[in-house]
């Protein structure tokens, strides 16, 4: 899953903090790791499916409420984990939001939440736990996206957010390597998520979509992009692709802003 193999580290015994891990990928990721032994550490908005979440794991899981755009309130949650484990060996940002149509018709608030809770809850949350993963020499894996790679018309928020925390998780990797942090970037296309299924209720959005090339227009299953992240985590890998062909994307990332705002996609 990335171009440096590494020897797998199991996680059994780890602690895990996940964010955004009420739903979906999150939870889901939850359930993974759990099951291969790690110890989790739950940080979302909803205390409630929270609470469920972290009964229904296999293994031993406690979780907090908190937005991750809040300095101080993720501070205190990394304080707490750290009380409540001892340690924290991996952090997965992977709080985010969406919201879709034409930037020009946008309510500006909501466009501005997108960037603060993808881009800037995940800076916070590395702000606040990356002391702890200094002193575990821990790893440190940023969720982005497909939009990350490549942009898409009437989703300028989300590529704009995706794309920041891509460039910020690379810049970040240098300057904590010498402190034995490893930092991994996580890609994911549509899956089979709240966030997806929404979408698919935006008319202007679900046409898009379809007029994407396949498989960029299919959306694939939670489970098999789930484990892949769970085995990019067990790696330490510097890039985690939880669909296999996102990785085919990558050589020609550069040609693709073209042939998205080209003339054809403006005809469409």
């Amino acid at each position: 899953m990335n171009g440096f193999p590494r020897a797998r580290r199991p996680v059994a015994g780890q602690v895990v903090v996940i964010t955004g891990a009420a739903r979906g990928i999150g939870a889901q990721l939850a359930d993974q790791l759990s099951g291969r032994g790690a110890r989790l550490a739950l940080v979302g908005l909803e205390p409630d499916q929270l609470a469920r979440v972290a009964r229904d794991l296999p293994g031993e899981a406690a979780h907090w409420a908190a937005d991750v755009t809040d300095s101080d309130a993720m501070r205190r949650v990394a304080e707490a984990v750290r009380a409540r484990f001892g340690r924290v060996d991996t952090v997965v940002a992977n709080a985010g939001v969406a919201t879709g149509g034409l930037f020009a018709e946008s309510d500006e608030a909501v466009w501005r939440r997108v960037i603060e809770v993808n881009l800037v809850g995940s800076a916070v949350t590395c702000r606040a736990f990356l002391p702890a993963l200094r002193s575990s020499a821990g790893y440190y894996l940023q969720i982005a996206s497909f939009a990350a790679l490549t942009p898409a018309p009437l989703m300028t928020a989300y590529c704009a957010s995706k794309s920041g925390v891509e460039a910020f998780a690379h810049s970040l990797r240098a300057e904590v390597a010498g402190d034995g942090v490893r930092v991994g970037v996580g890609y994911l296309s549509w899956t089979d998520t709240d966030m997806v299924r929404g979408a698919d209720e935006d008319q202007q959005l679900a046409a898009m979509r379809r007029r994407l090339p396949w498989p960029a227009n299919r959306t694939s299953p939670l489970a098999p992009a789930v484990a892949r992240l769970a085995a990019g985590i067990e790696r330490r890998a510097t890039h985690v692709y939880a669909q296999r062909w996102l990785r085919s994307a990558v050589p020609v990332r550069g040609a693709l802003p073209a042939v998205v705002g080209g003339r054809l996609a403006q005809r469409r």
